[in-house]
């Protein structure tokens, strides 16, 4: 590290993440939703530490807070998000954030870097409201019809009014300034247990899953638990049930090597012990990240359905609500990563694809993006007891700013 500049503080990082894993705390994780207090004082911890990095702080009109520099070159955008899953964990989102706002305070005062590091918190990764709400509104993918429509999935909260308790309401929304950036870098923690059962310190990430998801809706008959013989039932439920199981056993043999699918919520209709539902909904969701292996099971899921249509004594309707294309992430980014590995981290570590989806395949649509990835204990995620190694925090933070740097030439 040049003399001529700040030093790399990877107390200050350790710090600065606690300081925000104190706010909104549960158990050993955090319970901050999308707009709640807790997140609302979470991006005004981040406004007020912006300055520290050279960098002039905003927060735009659906919550996002961008800190920008007036340094002559490059620009280099990074950042992730500061809102949680419910009571769930404190490192993700918030980590990334805090690298960024490192490299920022490091990178941004030291007169041998061409350019500086700007920061970015999108607001609401964890689709409290939507999907990657922030960083699709900064990419210009929202719409203020899709705002109004919005609503908190757990409590059905307009997202109007949760921006107008915000102080937001009226306020512009920022969309990205063409040729202002060089590209995005963003660092998480990995959500699953490669890295640390390789005894890895950095994963470097080649691609982010495209996630797409469904509504599977089941309509039978509903009538009297006691009274309606077997043979004479059409039961929504059963329906569901046996449409789970056949997915399960004909999706192998289409799906690839890494594709992964799930029934996140069942629901039955009306919800009775004593009533045969007469409806039911599956949210179903598939991720991969080739497009035409998505393809290919999402027309086995209509031809499934077509059969279920056909042979009753139910009927199925498959309802597409989400499509997330998958994004590769660029290959200059990954040398950077690579090299500040080996340069900072002994070279430990390994080229690997994200199972979760993240703001950076927002931002890879306009620009250059790449990811950084730490170690989760246990590969545990979206749950409090969430967490990763001090020590690895502090090696992933040297070897984001270390990438940065390179990024800009420095």
């Amino acid at each position: 590290m040049p003399d001529n500049g700040p030093s790399f503080d990877g107390a200050r990082v350790l710090a600065d993440l606690n300081a925000l894993r104190a706010i909104g705390a549960y158990k050993t994780g955090v319970h901050k939703p999308t707009f709640s207090e807790p997140h609302k004082q979470s991006l005004e911890w981040l406004v007020q530490k912006l300055p520290d990095a050279s960098l002039s702080a905003a927060v735009d009109g659906i919550g996002n807070v961008f800190g920008t520099s007036t340094k002559p070159g490059p620009k280099l955008l990074a950042g992730s998000h500061l809102e949680s899953q419910n009571y769930a964990g404190w490192l993700d989102g918030p980590l990334g954030v805090v690298y960024a706002l490192e490299a920022a305070r490091v990178l941004n005062a030291d007169p041998s870097v061409n350019g500086a590091v700007e920061v970015a918190a999108w607001c609401d990764e964890e689709g409290h409201f939507g999907s990657f709400l922030g960083s699709r509104s900064y990419v210009g993918q929202v719409t203020e019809a899709d705002i109004d429509s919005a609503r908190d999935r757990t409590n059905g909260r307009p997202m109007r009014d949760a921006l107008a308790d915000m102080g937001l309401a009226g306020r512009s929304r920022i969309t990205a300034e063409k040729g202002r950036h060089v590209g995005y870098l963003e660092a998480h923690i990995e959500q699953g247990d490669t890295l640390e059962s390789g005894q890895l310190a950095v994963g470097v990430v080649t691609s982010i899953v495209g996630i797409w998801q469904y509504r599977i809706n089941f309509v039978g008959e509903q009538n009297h638990a006691g009274t309606t013989r077997m043979a004479a039932r059409k039961d929504a439920g059963l329906a569901l049930a046996k449409f789970c199981v056949a997915i399960d056993e004909r999706f192998p043999a289409a799906c690839g090597p890494r594709t992964v699918w799930t029934t996140g919520r069942i629901t039955l209709d009306p919800g009775a012990p004593s009533i045969i539902p007469g409806g039911a909904e599956m949210l179903f969701q598939i991720r991969d990240d080739n497009p035409a292996v998505i393809a290919r099971l999402e027309e086995l899921l209509k031809a499934m359905s077509d059969e279920v249509n056909a042979s009753g004594p139910c009927s199925v309707t498959v309802e597409k609500i989400r499509t997330g294309a998958p994004a590769l992430m660029d290959s200059g980014f990954q040398d950077a990563i690579d090299a500040a590995s080996k340069a900072v981290a002994g070279g430990r570590s390994i080229r690997m694809p994200s199972g979760a989806g993240h703001d950076a395949q927002m931002l890879a649509t306009i620009m250059p993006a790449g990811m950084l990835f730490v170690p989760s204990i246990g590969g545990i995620s979206h749950h409090w007891t969430e967490n990763t190694a001090d020590a690895d925090i502090v090696t992933g933070a040297q070897v984001f700013v270390d990438a940065c740097r390179r990024i800009l030439g420095g």
